[in-house]
């Protein structure tokens, strides 16, 4: 194929893809290795969780969720081609097509070893004007910057969010920021479909109190546009929200459409399969890794859809280690993740009861009110805290806790808790660290605990 150097190629480049290739060259200089990597949009490395807090001003420049550039790449001996599109995976002659965007040419380039790490691409219905300008999705840099350039061309104050997860409530807080009159439109009971609905309350209600309209169980039916093809509304089966700008926070997809065209496996939600050492299943020279993979929940034993820049960087570095010839694997997740809107802090951790049902778990909850200190010392906030743990057995299932600051970062004990699958009585003895600014003696987590306890013993332990 080309001389006795290995040659590894990468399908884009940011979280997962640019780490796999910074822990291979690690491990296997340019004498060795060739490593080419090709990445569609124009920057690497960046923080996509960072763009609503660029978009809302609390982040002032756009190069600060940049962690490597292009250019630092190639000095590292990474033959990085940015503004180029793979179109075509030939698993069976180990090659890839790509499209340079700007001029139109393709190539084929062979490889040893291929790194698929497309990513993931927002949700975006085919609804009539959802392609108008002035609606914007937030995946990529591209994106918030394109979305930032709308929001200075644009004289009227008056946002559209479609969807209340993650984004959703982000993309919200981060129009406030920026003095709009915001409206959320969510097909959901409540925000935050990742939380039980009686956790999601507690987000609507601080949300309505930032001075956002929530509309809960409604289902966007378009975009409407004016004479000059711009958005003007969101339209509802009842009614109609005006618009100047309008982000869709409604999820993202992973985005296999090569793999499955190159007929690689995919699982139930539509991302790559793998297998521990992030190796496509049934492929001895493709890993693949990021949001564009499905991943083994350890708490329900069944494959799922978590995109995160936190496992990406992971997964990254254990295909990384791989393909540079180490030994590194991915055990799975327990589906950790933070966020907040304005001054509430939203944490959750394992299953909701939905996701436990789901999955044929008897289970008991348990929800309590704390404090993040002690009571009497200056600035205690209030939050919740609600756990899941499984009938009879007491194994912890999940945790949420909702409240101000000091909650959020709490759902970790529950996370190390679900990895080592400790009870929720073996919880209860954990050895926290305890001052009164802050903790409570008993830490919110820990009364949680022992209240579900309570809860197992009553239905029959």
């Amino acid at each position: 194929m080309h001389d006795s150097r290995e040659r590894l190629v990468i399908i884009g480049g940011d979280a997962a893809g640019m780490s796999a290739a910074s822990q291979a060259r690690r491990l296997r200089g340019p004498a060795e290795l060739d490593v080419v990597a090709f990445e569609r949009g124009h920057f690497t490395s960046y923080s996509a969780c960072g763009i609503p807090y660029w978009v809302g001003g609390q982040v002032a420049e756009r190069d600060e969720l940049i962690a490597r550039t292009p250019e630092e790449h190639r000095e590292r001996a990474i033959d990085l081609r940015t503004r180029t599109e793979v179109v075509e995976i030939d698993a069976e002659r180990r090659r890839v097509r790509s499209r340079d965007l700007d001029s139109g040419s393709e190539e084929w380039t062979d490889y040893d070893k291929l790194v698929i790490a497309t990513g993931a691409r927002p949700v975006r219905p085919p609804l009539p004007g959802i392609d108008a300008p002035g609606v914007h999705g937030v995946q990529t840099l591209d994106d918030g910057q394109a979305l930032l350039d709308t929001l200075d061309a644009t004289a009227g104050r008056r946002a559209v969010v479609v969807g209340a997860g993650y984004i959703g409530v982000e993309m919200a807080e981060a129009m406030i920021n920026r003095g709009y009159e915001v409206t959320v439109v969510n097909r959901g009971r409540e925000p935050m479909s990742t939380l039980d609905p009686d956790m999601g309350r507690q987000v609507h209600d601080a949300m309505s109190w930032l001075g956002i309209t929530m509309v809960n169980d409604t289902e966007v039916t378009g975009v409407r546009t004016g004479e000059d093809g711009r958005v003007r509304a969101v339209t509802t089966a009842d009614d109609a929200y005006p618009a100047d700008v309008v982000i869709l926070g409604l999820g993202v997809r992973p985005e296999t459409s090569l793999a499955r065209a190159a007929g690689l496996p995919l699982g139930d939600h539509g991302g790559l399969l793998t297998d521990r050492a992030m190796r496509v299943r049934g492929q001895d020279a493709i890993w693949a890794g990021g949001d564009c993979v499905e991943v083994l929940d350890l708490v329900s034993g069944q494959d799922r859809y978590v995109p995160l820049g936190t496992h990406a960087n992971k997964h990254g570095q254990i295909i990384g280690t791989n393909v540079g010839g180490g030994y590194a694997t991915f055990p799975g997740v327990v589906g950790t993740a933070v966020s907040k809107v304005c001054d509430l802090e939203i944490a959750r951790t394992g299953l909701r009861e939905k996701d436990a049902r789901a999955v044929g778990l008897r289970y008991v909850t348990a929800t309590i009110e704390s404090t993040s200190r002690a009571g009497y010392y200056p600035g205690a906030q209030l939050m919740t805290v609600k756990l899941l743990a499984e009938h009879r057995t007491g194994r912890l299932l999940g945790a949420q806790i909702v409240g101000r600051e000091g909650a959020a970062k709490r759902v970790d004990v529950a996370a190390v808790a679900l990895t080592a699958q400790m009870t929720v009585e073996q919880m209860t003895h954990l050895d926290l660290g305890y001052a009164p600014p802050f903790s409570p003696v008993w830490d919110p987590v820990l009364v949680a605990a022992r209240k579900a306890v309570r809860a197992v013993r009553e239905a029959g332990w």
